[in-house]
């Protein structure tokens, strides 16, 4: 008998076609992590790309936001800083001001003012820091898919953050999370635990860049947006 009609089935059909698998909603973790420790050296950089109001090693305090391993809260309640990067600028570009570009072909505009007050800034570690690895391979002993903890939309935010939660809860060593960047899988991006690091951990290579006022830093951003496709157009007042 044919599939009847439908929704889940026309999605799954599209995926048979596109040769890509559907994305599921995350599940609950387990009651038992089995994670595979990763070292960030130290020295390491870690690229971010954040507002100027915050200070370049200044981690979020963790009271709002949605994103997928923040904000989180320990069994007390206690909010836990979090701390987001990437090991190259791009990756830091592409998970923060190019996010929300669409996987969409021909021309994409993205408004200048979304630039605004934005930095860039590179931290190097100054000890080894012990991350849980949420790559591929190591995500078959955790028991989790990618498509179904790094790959999901923004509405299965509040379920893959409780697998920081719980990893966070788990291994008391472990101070963050790293995994193959979703918005640039050349890269590693990280998320570390603030209430693990230790002051002075996290030092300035150099000054932060603000992306429209420096020039290279500017110029690096325009090559990145020329290759997604993206045209940086001037806002209408």
């Amino acid at each position: 008998m044919a599939d009847a009609a439908g929704p889940g089935n026309t999605r799954r059909a599209a995926g048979r076609r596109s040769g890509t698998k559907p994305t599921r909603g995350a599940p609950e973790p387990p009651a038992t992590l089995h994670i595979t420790p990763r070292v960030w050296e130290r020295g390491l950089a870690l690229h971010r790309v954040h507002l100027d109001r915050c200070a370049a090693a200044a981690f979020n305090p963790g009271h709002s936001g949605n994103a997928r391993f923040s904000p989180i809260s320990d069994a007390a309640g206690t909010a836990i800083p979090t701390l987001y990067g990437g090991t190259t600028f791009r990756c830091a570009a592409m998970e923060t001001v190019f996010h929300d570009v669409p996987f969409a072909p021909g021309l994409k505009t993205l408004d200048k003012r979304k630039l605004e007050e934005q930095m860039h800034s590179v931290l190097l570690p100054q000890v080894d820091l012990m991350l849980a690895d949420l790559c591929n391979v190591p995500l078959r002993k955790l028991g989790v898919e990618r498509n179904r903890l790094i790959d999901t939309e923004k509405d299965t935010c509040e379920t893959t953050r409780k697998w920081a939660v719980a990893i966070h809860a788990q291994h008391p060593r472990v101070q963050g999370l790293c995994w193959t960047s979703r918005q640039d899988d050349r890269a590693l991006a990280a998320v570390l635990f603030g209430d693990r690091i230790a002051a002075g951990s996290l030092a300035c290579q150099a000054p932060s860049r603000a992306l429209l006022d420096d020039g290279l830093v500017y110029a690096e951003l325009l090559a990145l947006a020329e290759m997604i496709g993206v045209c940086i157009v001037s806002g209408r007042a």
